[in-house]
């Protein structure tokens, strides 16, 4: 992984397939289980920082912003098998055309595994997409993609990723809107080796992420800036000199969790009411088949 670097590769389709970069603060996680990062004290080094890096509230949150010359962003120390993570978002206001507001986890290296929450910038008046996608073994094409049920800029949400052995959740707000299961008996590809750390950016994407890149940065708008708050992590700690995960059955009961009926039927209702694409029913796009977890 380059530090203080922007890497974008080029989408193999119009879909917003995703871009990896790297702009990153580093984050100093204790060694306990469950963390709240403090973004003043918990800071180890940052990349695209200056104005773009502003810590809030005494270490409770940090803004990041985006101009013509950088993006910005942050990346945890710790590495993480398996891990519930929680973070709250508030996303850029107004024309934000162009821009990509980014929470993922990511594994590094060509083969590496990924899970994506994006927010494809939006001419003012339209509503945001979120697109999720995952990443495994260095294969992504799995995107989802969303409106949602309220204004991300009008307010802090909540939106949470999930990674157990069993499967990988995304939510929001607690709503489920998506389940990615360990399909072994498919011999579906699913992320059970690489570690991974804890990413949050924005960053310039408008060469796909507006209308399919039909629309540019209006750099007259910006700085363009998203604020993230309250990063918890509940997570199986791998270190650097362990190739094991600290990670004891007492303090993971998130580790062996299922979604329950009610949660089930929260899904169902995100699907029916707000997601507008699914790789797992785009024929046309898999003419040799689907993938196999689908």
């Amino acid at each position: 992984m380059e530090n203080n670097t922007c890497l974008v590769s080029s989408p193999s389709s119009k879909l917003a397939i995703h871009v990896f970069f790297v702009c990153a603060v580093f984050i100093m996680f204790s060694s306990s289980m469950v963390s709240s990062a403090n973004f003043l004290t918990d800071i180890g080094h940052t990349w695209g920082g200056g104005d773009r890096i502003q810590i809030l509230n005494n270490g409770e949150g940090i803004a990041v912003s985006l101009d013509e010359t950088s993006c910005s962003g942050f990346q945890s120390r710790d590495q993480y098998l398996y891990a519930k993570i929680d973070l709250q978002i508030k996303l850029v206001s107004g024309n934000s055309a162009g821009t990509v507001t980014a929470f993922y986890l990511s594994s590094i290296g060509e083969f590496h595994d990924e899970v994506d929450f994006e927010f494809l910038g939006r001419v003012e008046g339209d509503p945001y997409i979120l697109q999720t996608n995952m990443f495994i073994h260095g294969v992504g094409k799995r995107e989802m993609q969303f409106f949602l049920w309220f204004d991300p800029t009008d307010d802090f949400h909540n939106y949470t990723i999930l990674w157990t052995p069993q499967h990988i959740v995304q939510l929001v707000d607690g709503i489920p809107i998506r389940e990615l299961k360990n399909e072994k008996g498919k011999r579906a590809p699913f992320p059970t080796m690489q570690p991974m750390r804890i990413y949050g950016s924005i960053w310039n994407a408008d060469s796909w992420a507006t209308r399919g890149g039909a629309v540019k940065i209006d750099w007259t708008k910006g700085p363009f800036r998203a604020w993230f708050k309250n990063l918890r992590v509940d997570g199986c700690l791998r270190s650097h000199e362990n190739s094991k995960s600290n990670c004891t059955k007492s303090s993971t009961s998130w580790l062996s969790s299922t979604l329950d009926n009610k949660s089930k039927q929260r899904m169902k209702w995100a699907h029916t009411k707000y997601m507008f694409y699914d790789y797992c029913t785009d024929t046309k796009r898999f003419p040799k088949g689907l993938p196999l977890e689908c």
